[in-house]
């Protein structure tokens, strides 16, 4: 595509000389945009699919993929709705659950929260729970011992085998009036499943504890149901429908977040398109510092044409000059970009450690590490449409040495 003259007279035009020193000035800074505006693009792109996938796990691990529930508020013998949906193909498992808020009370001091309760066998087949318990055994949860994070634990002061106080929102009547119903728990497991909502206000029970805390006797709030994979679950919501047989009605779990996955798709086109600006600027350089070349080496170009070149070696030479300047620039950025993405944690402890300011707060981000995932095909659309915006910088210069006429050139030299 390119000969060996062509190639030899842009990577000339391309190095640095005193008298060409502000234009390899132009040129270094266009280098700098575009390497700078493509790290900075891999590197947002990968927090935000990294954000998304973490959420999105933790939501699946902590909620299921579709709830059934009833529009009465609870499912009453709920057993027999349970062998129904797990005769159904595509389910891996089917938890009824209790879910309620209660008001803690410790040492005077009172904190509302919201408990979630499922029987121990349940607790122990959620790997995001059973695997993040730091304090105590699981063999803990049972009766009237219950698990917390470690955030509602520190912030109450609560250690294993301490006690608090459920007030339940529905009272007991009595002569006397509405008495608040309350029973006192002790803490058997303390968890920590990365995500400051749940570790700071959420409470596990075992299912009959709560049953009989909430006086719910053989009755539930709804139904957990963990499809195989998310596309299966989409694939089976029919099949739960018709087995529900209108006793009851469901939700998944992209109903339940919808405006939280929504946003997060809006923010994520929004900050790749202003972004996407700061490649365009580099790019606009590239053009300031080609038309600059251009003007500078009139008098090279005459005598070139002079000798034989075409418009065409022309055209190609500046157009290999202005796009060898954005490759490097964008491989530079690629390479760049994947490094810090993918050591992105270690490089926010650093900076923490050196300024001393936390710059990812749990209780902002609700998670405790900063996540960050890779796709490649990202990746390959920033450093395509980098290369494109750098190609595309490149013609209209090109272009205009192409057109230069030798002999205006060369009349006043």
């Amino acid at each position: 595509m390119f000969s060996p003259f062509e190639r030899m007279m842009a990577w000339r035009y391309l190095r640095a000389r005193k008298a060409e020193g502000f234009v390899s000035v132009i040129a270094g800074f266009s280098f700098a945009g575009i390497m700078l505006g493509v790290a900075t693009l891999i590197i947002v792109m990968s927090v935000m699919n990294g954000f998304r996938a973490e959420l999105v796990n933790r939501i699946l691990g902590l909620n299921g993929h579709l709830n059934v529930y009833s529009q009465g508020g609870t499912l009453q013998n709920y057993m027999s709705l349970v062998d129904r949906l797990e005769n159904i193909d595509g389910i891996e498992s089917v938890r009824p659950m209790v879910e309620g808020q209660v008001l803690i009370s410790v040492n005077g001091a009172a904190n509302g929260a919201m408990v979630r309760a499922m029987s121990r066998e349940d607790f122990a087949t959620k790997p995001l729970l059973s695997n993040s318990i730091i304090q105590g055994q699981l063999t803990n949860f049972r009766g009237e011992q219950v698990a917390i994070g470690k955030d509602l634990a520190q912030r109450l002061n609560l250690r294993l085998g301490d006690n608090m106080t459920l007030l339940a929102p529905k009272g007991k009547a009595s002569p006397f009036g509405t008495i608040p119903r309350s029973r006192t728990y002790s803490i058997g497991l303390i968890f920590d499943v990365g995500m400051y909502e749940y570790n700071n206000g959420f409470i596990f029970m075992d299912l009959d504890s709560a049953q009989k805390f909430f006086q719910l006797p053989n009755q539930v709030n709804s139904i957990e149901v963990m499809a195989t994979s998310t596309d299966k679950a989409d694939e089976i919501t029919d099949d739960i429908v018709q087995a529900l047989a209108g006793k009851a009605q469901i939700y998944d779990w992209r109903q339940a977040n919808s405006s939280f996955l929504n946003a997060l798709a809006v923010e994520r086109n929004v900050m790749f398109l202003i972004l996407t600006l700061i490649i365009l600027v580099a790019a606009f350089n590239i053009i300031s510092s080609m038309i600059m070349l251009v003007k500078d080496k009139g008098k090279d170009i005459a005598i070139l044409r002079t000798m034989g070149a075409t418009q065409s070696n022309m055209l190609k030479i500046f157009t290999l000059t202005g796009a060898s300047i954005g490759f490097a620039g964008t491989i530079a950025g690629a390479v760049l970009g994947i490094a810090f993405a993918t050591n992105i944690d270690r490089i926010k402890v650093f900076l923490e450690g050196l300024t001393g300011a936390e710059l990812f707060a749990d209780e902002i981000y609700f998670l405790s590490k900063l996540p960050s995932v890779i796709h490649w095909d990202d990746v390959l659309t920033v450093v395509l449409m980098a290369f494109v915006l750098s190609i595309a910088a490149t013609f209209y210069p090109a272009w205009r040495a192409s057109r230069l006429d030798p002999v205006e050139a060369l009349r006043y030299e």
